[in-house]
């Protein structure tokens, strides 16, 4: 038996599905499949059952997953260790940031750690969704809620402010009982943003939903209606105005996560310094009112 045959065994498991599985191993599904037969045969056990809905452990197959989790466990515990004492400047950081963040602030604000550290070999992933700083799912995560379990190293580092805006054009045509509303979709409901809106519309009927925050600045920006954006999306944008409102939405807090184990180690140190450094200079943009009363 081979480690390598335990890591598709626990995709698998995790995500229920062949292509959900090799999505997540980066695989062809044809592989995934071999693998769990190599590891059925060589344990002479059936470890799943197959249907139409997908995968699901048999009764052996649930023993194997929690000594296969604790393997995995220690084998990245091993791997944090030798990683985090590294003294080179050299490698590759993972970071995972909610998606519009990632693409329109977090990026474009790489170039000058690019420039002085040349050998860092960075991998952005936009990302909303909890993930796991212990399975290596990214070296650095930003949030914008604290999390409340594990032993994950976390740091505020700043806030990201809201607004309402709406195309220039639509908001002198439309009157103010006319102007259509845009969302998240059902997936995105509890977003605090979305919550603010049905608060401040009880009878909120929205003309158009997404579960992406860059299609909906789009969308406001081409007129279709009004959209709850980010202050450092919507204050640049000429196309848009912020509209009044008796309260602003709410802000959300900008959290730093990194794995104990990891904080330590020279790259991932030099890229957490890079982004504690971008937040603090973009507070200006992000949350105007608030870095204009510090």
């Amino acid at each position: 038996m081979q480690w390598d045959d335990l890591k598709y065994f626990l995709a698998l498991f995790r995500s229920g599905t062949l292509s959900a599985a090799a999505r997540t191993l980066g695989a062809e599904h044809s592989t995934v499949a071999r693998r769990i037969a190599s590891l059925e045969e060589g344990l002479g056990m059936r470890l799943f059952e197959r249907s139409g809905r997908g995968f699901s452990l048999t009764a052996e197959g649930e023993a194997i997953a929690d000594i296969a989790a604790r393997v995995e466990e220690e084998t990245l515990n091993i791997a944090r260790v030798a990683q985090g004492r590294q003294s080179d400047l050299a490698g590759v950081v993972r970071i995972s940031a909610p998606p519009t963040f990632a693409s329109r602030f977090i990026a474009p604000r790489l170039t000058a750690l690019r420039r002085r550290y040349p050998g860092i070999e960075l991998e952005l992933a936009g990302d909303s969704r909890a993930i796991s700083l212990s399975r290596r799912d990214a070296d650095i995560a930003i949030r914008l809620s604290r999390p409340t379990t594990g032993s994950i190293v976390t740091r505020r580092v700043g806030t990201m402010a809201f607004g309402l805006y709406g195309q220039r054009d639509y908001l002198a045509k439309a009157a103010a009982c006319d102007r259509d509303f845009l969302g998240y979709d059902d997936s995105l409901d509890h977003v605090l943003q979305q919550q603010w809106l049905r608060r401040l519309e009880p009878d909120l009927r929205l003309a158009f939903r997404s579960n992406e925050l860059t299609t909906l600045h789009e969308a406001a920006a081409a007129g279709m209606g009004l959209a709850v954006l980010p202050r450092f999306l919507g204050d640049p944008d000429e196309r848009l105005a912020m509209v009044a409102t008796p309260s602003p939405p709410p802000s959300r807090e900008l959290w730093l996560l990194v794995h104990p184990d990891l904080r330590r180690s020279p790259r991932i140190r030099a890229v957490l310094d890079h982004t504690v450094d971008i937040v603090l200079a973009g507070r200006a943009i992000l949350d105007p009112e608030g870095a204009a009363s510090d």
